[in-house]
């Protein structure tokens, strides 16, 4: 018989995987900068992020977060610069006009795979968002008798499967289109975007006040 709470917690999940944000545009900006695998690695940095909060969560660390305003500050200030920062080399590349062959040409230092898995794993990182999705709804979905900590590690293994399948289906999708997509206008016309949606998300975080 299946878990009602489970079930719940993966619809949840799935409602929040779907619903665009920073991690979305990550990925189409690593997908469009590098290749497919850059928006795989980022995809799983993202979602190894996950796990990170769920043992926190566990743990009570988010708990203090949450209590301690001074904290959640510093957290919501440093997601906020970070987000900043990616929108700003987009916006850059975009204004010099800048392509994917000037980029990574052969003349260019390739991409590296493991800087596409780092900004991954901080976009998640530095979310409060995630902190308080994980602090707020996380314990609704374990019994009392429940092992804490294995069962946040399971649902966090549940909503990073979710992710990852949909992150790594929406950098396919922007593989099989590349052709189209890289046009050095049209691909300067989705960094811009990119990166001003990424400085207003980061704008947005530093002035919400939840």
């Amino acid at each position: 018989m299946i878990d009602a709470q489970i079930l719940s917690f993966t619809l949840l999940a799935l409602l929040v995987t779907l619903t665009p944000g920073a991690d979305t545009l990550l990925v189409v900006r690593n997908v469009l900068r590098g290749t497919v695998r850059h928006g795989l690695v980022t995809s799983i940095g993202i979602c190894s992020g996950l796990f990170f909060h769920a043992v926190l969560s566990a743990l009570g660390v988010s708990l203090i977060l949450m209590t301690s305003a001074k904290l959640y500050g510093l957290l919501k200030l440093a997601g906020a610069l970070y987000l900043g920062w990616l929108g700003i080399q987009s916006l850059r590349s975009a204004l010099q006009g800048r392509t994917r062959l000037q980029l990574d040409g052969p003349a260019a230092k390739p991409r590296s795979l493991r800087r596409s898995f780092v900004e991954g794993v901080l976009s998640n990182v530095l979310n409060p968002k995630a902190v308080v999705f994980y602090m707020a709804f996380l314990p609704q979905f374990i019994h009392p008798q429940d092992p804490v900590l294995l069962k946040s590690l399971l649902l966090a293994g549940i909503h990073f499967t979710l992710a990852i399948l949909w992150l790594s289906l929406l950098s396919l999708l922007l593989d099989r289109f590349r052709t189209f997509l890289l046009g050095s206008s049209l691909q300067r016309w989705i960094e811009g975007v990119c990166g001003t949606l990424l400085i207003a998300l980061g704008i947005k975080l530093l002035v919400d006040r939840r």
